[in-house]
């Protein structure tokens, strides 16, 4: 459904949009704790007291953290399922002088959390937006992930059904980058099984559990450990966890040996990818990870409808 313009912005869309409304109050984005109520810097407070209103995204769940800090500003409720009917009110508010505070459950705002919408309409209508930088699960589980951080992507939550997930990690096999996803407690066994079918069993995987809270626990492992741990203990499938998972890495350019290819070939026509590179390598002497590759790329090259490939 095509998005419907404002009412709000139509006087400022004549005029061009590159001045900011001094009459206008301000937008904070307001960073709160993830875990840790020490966490939250004295900007962050001092802008919550200060504030006309704070947008929260649960009323209920900010105001405990409120209570805690003798936050008393007036709360309103803003989230992913009235965000788009009352951010043009929130705007007007704003329009009439008063400075705003959005805030999520946890965390900084609108990583994988509602106010896009919001902050949108605020530059729309040369609304000055200030942010308030603080705590971040993302930020914090790719700190202490030990994976390359020079380059990453941040994929949010993964889906919750099967074959979505499936398909979901299966486009992402190639990316070069570190990838940074978000899961739920009740879905991370089915989430890593998959992960490991798609990435495979060798890649390497950080959980990040509970994240500055008293049982927050980090392990950097293979795909497949990683898998076998969670399903050992049950106390691994409580709380919020962050998945960083290893971009893809580039197999030498040396080519595979002519032998060493006729015999993956052959033996994927009879056995699973994963036993036929366990049989491969030791028959060949060459690297695991090398074979692992080209297997995988023959299996691709099938999916796709090569008749080049005989595959069983």
């Amino acid at each position: 459904m095509k998005e419907q313009p404002s009412s709000l912005n139509k006087k400022q869309t004549a005029a061009g949009n590159s001045v900011l409304n001094q009459n206008c109050g301000q937008l904070y984005i307001v960073a709160t704790p993830i875990g840790n109520l020490q966490d939250i810097s004295q900007r962050a407070i001092t802008t919550l007291k200060n504030v006309d209103v704070i947008a929260a995204e649960d009323t209920r769940h900010s105001g405990r953290l409120l209570k805690q800090l003798d936050i008393n500003t007036h709360c309103i409720a803003l989230h992913e399922h009235n965000e788009r009917q009352f951010a043009e009110n929130v705007i007007l508010k704003m329009m009439k002088g008063n400075n705003i505070a959005l805030i999520s459950d946890a965390g900084t705002p609108l990583v994988s959390d509602p106010g896009y919408h919001l902050v949108k309409l605020a530059h729309q209508n040369n609304i000055k937006v200030i942010p308030i930088p603080g705590p971040s699960a993302l930020i914090a589980a790719l700190s202490a992930a030990g994976l390359a951080t020079d380059r990453f992507c941040f994929e949010g939550f993964v889906p919750a059904k099967h074959g979505q997930r499936k398909s979901f990690y299966a486009q992402r096999t190639k990316e070069v980058r570190t990838m940074v996803f978000y899961e739920t407690p009740h879905r991370i066994v089915d989430s890593l099984t998959d992960l490991c079918a798609e990435f495979g069993d060798e890649c390497r995987v950080v959980m990040a559990r509970e994240l500055t809270k008293t049982f927050e626990t980090i392990r950097n492992d293979s795909a497949k450990n990683l898998l076998n741990w969670v399903i050992a203990d049950n106390n691994q499938q409580k709380g919020e966890i962050v998945l960083v998972v290893q971009g893809y890495q580039a197999i030498s350019q040396e080519l595979l040996s002519e032998q060493s290819e006729h015999v993956i070939r052959t033996l994927l026509k009879e056995l699973s990818l994963k036993q036929a590179v366990q049989l491969a390598v030791e028959i060949t002497g060459e690297k695991k990870k090398k074979l692992y590759h080209f297997a995988l790329s023959l299996k691709e090259e099938v999916s796709k409808g090569s008749e080049s490939i005989d595959i069983i």
